[in-house]
């Protein structure tokens, strides 16, 4: 595959549905755990005091590696590139609402930082390759073969605290819009989060 194929949504994904798998999670605190970025050096988001945008995603393709069989056909899983894209170019908009961003996967921080530079992505890629982060939050995964992987989703946090959490995410190559519309939407007045 070329660039290209990861950067474009092919037509016809199946939709995830909500199964209730992150019905949990608004107002737990983020673990407090440091983790790996891509750019070097560690973390913690429980502990940042900043507004959090922290979309989580499955994986993302390499140019010359294929994807996992049936890849396409699972509802979700496809759109990691388009998704990540789609942040760098509301980077700047979501910074000026007052929100930091961060991917995080389960993907090696070797495999982060390929895709960090290549993408040429403005904001930190976590990696939880051992799923310590996503174990202590019930994080939903699904299963392709050998690999174990996150389900799509986003979790917005306040001084550590999930205050929103979006799931599914679908399409996800729209969805930096849809956090856009969240953010501008809770600086209305009479809006708690």
């Amino acid at each position: 595959m070329n660039e290209s194929d990861f950067t474009r949504l092919p037509p016809n994904l199946p939709i995830p549905a909500d199964d209730g798998a992150c019905g949990h999670l608004c107002g737990l605190r983020l673990p407090d755990m440091a983790l790996p970025k891509a750019s070097g050096g560690r973390v913690n988001l429980s502990v940042d005091k900043r507004l959090v945008v922290l979309f989580v995603y499955p994986l993302s393709g390499r140019p010359g590696f294929a994807l996992p069989s049936d890849w396409d056909t699972i509802p979700g899983a496809r759109g990691c590139t388009p998704e990540a894209c789609s942040f760098k170019d509301h980077h700047a908009e979501i910074r000026r609402l007052g929100a930091e961003v961060f991917g995080l996967s389960v993907q090696s921080g070797e495999y982060q930082r390929e895709f960090q530079g290549r993408m040429r992505l403005p904001f930190e890629l976590l990696s939880d390759e051992d799923f310590a982060f996503s174990k202590m939050l019930a994080l939903p995964t699904f299963t392709v073969g050998s690999l174990r992987l996150l389900k799509r989703l986003t979790l917005i946090s306040i001084a550590g605290v999930i205050k929103r959490v979006f799931y599914p995410v679908f399409p996800p190559d729209e969805h930096a819009a849809d956090v856009v519309s969240y953010l501008k939407n809770r600086q209305l007045p009479g809006t708690p989060y």
